[in-house]
């Protein structure tokens, strides 16, 4: 198993194509401090303006005993940090999916999320020798390394272009 952890910005040597690639490689984000701005932002951007999420004075009488971030926000800012890595910058043809996302803990104003990605399936295309599908265990994790959410994200990735086949 390789373990990598790179900076938000890639590098053409963090990149990584369909032939470079192995079940079990794994890699750790930098973290990212969720913000009052944050939650405002993505509340007004995405119209979820739940008071779990705007209003203080409600969420303290929830069993959160304060305001949350969104959860579908989480999800938004593991992305960017995933895609921070480079690792898929330019490889990545295509998002496919997600399957089994849970949401198992809540992310505060002022907890530091990071991501943790495993390789676990790498699928050659039949068809298309130039690409195939790879699906990665993601984790979002606090600064406590509790896992707040997690599941599996496919992506369509190229092999190297100048592999000859």
């Amino acid at each position: 198993m390789t373990t990598n952890t790179l900076g938000a910005a890639h590098t053409s040597d963090s990149v990584r194509y369909l032939d470079e690639i192995e079940v079990g490689q794994t890699w750790l984000t930098l973290g990212r401090t969720v913000t009052e701005t944050d939650v405002v932002t993505f509340g007004t951007w995405s119209g979820d303006m739940h008071p779990l999420h705007m209003n203080e004075e409600y969420a303290k009488q929830t069993q959160f005993g304060g305001r949350l971030f969104h959860g579908p926000g989480v999800l938004a800012m593991a992305f960017g940090l995933e895609m921070g890595l480079g690792w898929k910058n330019p490889s990545a043809i295509a998002f496919l999916g997600i399957q089994d996302w849970n949401l198992l803990a809540p992310v505060r104003i002022g907890d530091t999320i990071r991501v943790s990605e495993e390789i676990v399936e790498i699928r050659p295309s039949a068809s298309k020798p130039d690409r195939g599908i790879v699906t990665t265990h993601v984790q979002v994790l606090n600064q406590n390394g509790d896992v707040c959410q997690e599941g599996k994200w496919i992506v369509l990735l190229s092999r190297r272009p100048d592999r000859s086949e």
